[in-house]
């Protein structure tokens, strides 16, 4: 047993500021060489939504990001600790479904409203303010919630391994996530995804090759297996068949799965950040891109619960466990500490920094979608939306990086109320669908159902509310005598209230839809409610061109070049992507449906029924199994990024190398050959006017471009 933290409190400042700067100004740097080398111009429209260009590969790598919070390395982990080898497996499917179910959304939405930049507009245009304003609500609710178990999950660990001041921890850890956010927008998001991306299943390969392979404390599935076995008939779990760690027919289990699904159907339904994906993506990238990064996470929670928490099980008989003779209590499960003790069991120091790298990357990765995915938010919901409708670009840009900034702020100061007041990651997570879960269903229905009026969005998800923090306070006094944190935490409890707030909407809005008459929307007024801010003129000034250069006056040049954009876009572009979505809507649903069955039902469900007890075989398999499948996580975030950013990569590489060997003429020239390369639309005019050329020929060369066959266009 060790006395005090495995790590000193300098390696905690060490990761939190001085690592968090490096990424920052890093992250920053990329930034400045894709303005200079691809024509990147940070607008309104660029910040939330990096041009519509996204790949499919990098949309799979920030589902795969976002989605890899604090709590699936340290929640799932607790899991397969508490229920046994179901845990880890519950967790992973009962939140990758979501992520594949809402490329369906995704798709609806950009059908009926192609220029929309958060799903909240979507919902404002079609039933009105006050609606909104309740839409809007939850999904700060959502964002809130995710955000405090990032922080409340992230400097618990580091407090743990490292001593550092958790307030200190708190304030400082999103310091670094800001500065780059607010120097490269949504784009910056996306390339941190990637590079934490690449540091988290570096680490889980370690780990699990520890675990099964090299390590001298455990070192081989055979062994771990025969270790749970034994505990087992010594410890056995309450309510798991025969008390086996290696069943998947576990009472506490199931009702988890439940909980985990309720809750993340609201966590990835409403949370704007992965709306903010979608958008974000070029039109053909969203089906394949949700659909392979919900396929490519689900190895990272159920592969690290399989080692790490199944591995703290046996690691706790052994003499080199760090608190032995004792295991872990309950409450420290709870607070996410089974990763990290496993690790510096493991692993010692080395073990410890791991855990530490592994913690602050899933924190920063997935905070800075939820810090974007609010200023979108507060931009073109609240201040656009209802304050300033004639909002400029500036203007736009400076709502973004005051509520960047407020938000943050606000969040470290929830964060250190929740510290103070005792409230851990798992309860946060459990509580989670409670509240935010009611307005899952009225806003799927708002996308694909025409009839549902707005009496109906706007009262069902407060009912679902009410009844579900009704239910799950009457359950605690009804089953446990008291409401109080330990009996609102447990699972019968959370199950009552997570259930009630996702399901009672699904009664209430037909009901209301019906007794209030249907509204049979036309969804194709969506696309002339709902469009582009017009940022033409700060496009020229970014540019440095010089509006006699059109012969035209500036507010000319601007809406000439606007209209004409607008009118290209909307004739050939979007009638192309019209065709392209209706197909991909229909495999979307399929494709949906499928692999709940395959991922809820099929896979686990036999396994559940028969009561079966993983042999020392099949346990290995299972390892070997996911291992495997953590190789086609690698290759989908790694290298398949890495591919399809080629010409991009060639292109940055290019320039850098005239600018340090003095030929950046060469730099100028090229683009003003091959506008095509350039990554936003808008920047083509720029090349094309700085070659004298009209902006009439300007129009022409787009519609040729437009016609050709490029990845860009």
């Amino acid at each position: 047993m060790i006395e005090g933290n495995p790590l000193p409190q300098g390696a905690g400042y060490a990761v939190v500021l001085g690592l968090g700067f490096v990424f920052a100004f890093g992250m920053m740097a990329i930034t400045a060489m894709l303005r200079r080398y691809q024509k990147e111009i940070m607008t309104a429209e660029e910040f939330a939504t990096a041009g519509r260009s996204i790949s499919t590969s990098l949309v799979s790598v920030g589902c795969v990001s976002s989605w890899t919070w604090a709590a699936t390395l340290l929640t799932s982990t607790a899991q397969a600790y508490k229920n046994g080898i179901s845990g880890g497996f519950w967790y992973g499917a009962g939140a990758s479904v979501q992520v594949m179910l809402f490329s369906a959304l995704a798709i609806k939405a950009r059908q009926i409203a192609p220029e929309s930049h958060t799903f909240l507009e979507i919902i404002t245009a079609r039933y009105g303010k006050l609606c909104g304003n309740v839409y809007t609500f939850y999904a700060l609710a959502t964002n809130i919630l995710v955000s405090a178990m990032l922080l409340t999950g992230a400097s618990a660990t580091i407090n743990f391994l490292t001593g550092m001041n958790t307030i200190a921890c708190l304030f400082l850890l999103p310091i670094g996530v800001v500065l780059y956010i607010l120097y490269g927008g949504v784009k910056s998001v996306f390339i941190t995804d990637y590079i934490h991306t690449i540091v988290i299943i570096a680490i889980l390969f370690t780990f699990a090759f520890q675990v099964y392979a090299t390590s001298p404390l455990l070192g081989s599935p055979g062994y771990v297996w025969e270790k749970l076995m034994e505990l087992g008939e010594t410890e056995p779990i309450e309510g798991n068949y025969k008390g086996s760690y290696l069943t998947f027919h576990s009472h506490n289990g199931g009702i988890f799965l439940i909980i985990n699904l309720c809750g993340n159907f609201a966590a990835v339904f409403l949370d704007s950040g992965y709306f903010q994906k979608s958008v974000a993506a070029s039109t053909k990238a969203i089906l394949p891109g949700y659909v392979l990064g919900g396929l490519a996470w689900i190895a990272i929670p159920v592969l690290i619960s399989t080692t790490m928490g199944l591995g703290c099980r046996v690691l706790e008989t052994l003499p080199e466990f760090i608190y032995y003779p004792r295991g872990l209590t309950s409450a420290e499960a709870s607070a996410g500490l089974v990763l990290p003790a496993a690790a510096y069991t493991l692993l010692g120091k080395g073990g410890a920094v791991a855990s530490l790298l592994l913690v602050f990357m899933a924190f920063t990765s997935a905070m800075s979608a939820e810090i974007v995915a609010v200023s979108s938010i507060f931009t073109f919901d609240i201040y656009k939306g209802q304050v300033n409708p004639l909002a400029t670009g500036k203007q736009l840009m400076l709502a973004n990086y005051i509520s960047v900034i407020g938000f943050t702020l606000a969040m470290v100061g929830f964060g250190i109320g929740l510290f103070e007041s005792g409230v851990s990651l798992g309860f946060l997570y459990n509580f989670m669908g409670v509240i935010i879960a009611p307005a899952v269903l009225p806003f799927t229905l708002t996308l694909f159902w025409k009839g549902q009026n707005t009496v109906a969005a706007i009262v069902s998800p407060i009912l679902g509310s009410i009844f579900a923090i009704i239910g799950w306070l009457a359950a605690a006094k009804g089953l446990y005598g008291s409401v109080s944190y330990d009996n609102l935490f447990e699972d019968n409890v959370m199950l009552t209230g997570n259930l009630i707030a996702l399901c009672s909407p699904g009664i209430f809005a037909p009901l209301l839809t019906f007794v209030f008459k249907q509204q049979n929307f036309d969804f194709d007024t969506l696309k002339t409610q709902i469009h582009r801010v017009d940022e033409s003129e700060e496009i020229l000034q970014a540019e440095h061109i010089d509006p006699q250069d059109l012969e035209l006056n500036p507010v000319q040049s601007a809406v000439t070049i606007s209209k004409r954009l607008g009118e290209i876009t909307k004739s050939q572009v979007l009638q192309e992507e019209s065709t392209y979505l209706a197909k991909a809507s229909t495999l979307a649903n399929w494709g949906c449906l499928f692999f709940f069955l395959v991922f809820i039902i099929v896979w686990p469900m036999p396994m559940f029924g028969s009561n079966y007890i993983f042999s020392k075989k099949f346990f290995t398999g299972w390892v070997v199994v996911w291992i495997i499948w953590l190789f086609f996580t690698a290759f989908v975030v790694i290298v398949l990024p890495l591919y399809e950013a080629r010409r991009g990569i060639y292109t940055t590489c290019r320039g850098i190398y005239w600018d340090l060997s003095g030929q950046s003429h060469k730099l100028r020239e090229w683009q003003q050959e091959h506008p095509e390369q350039l990554h936003v639309v808008q920047s083509q005019i720029s090349a094309t006017v700085h070659n004298g050329k009209s902006d009439d020929v300007i129009v022409g060369n787009i519609d040729a471009e437009l016609d050709s066959d490029t990845p860009e266009k």
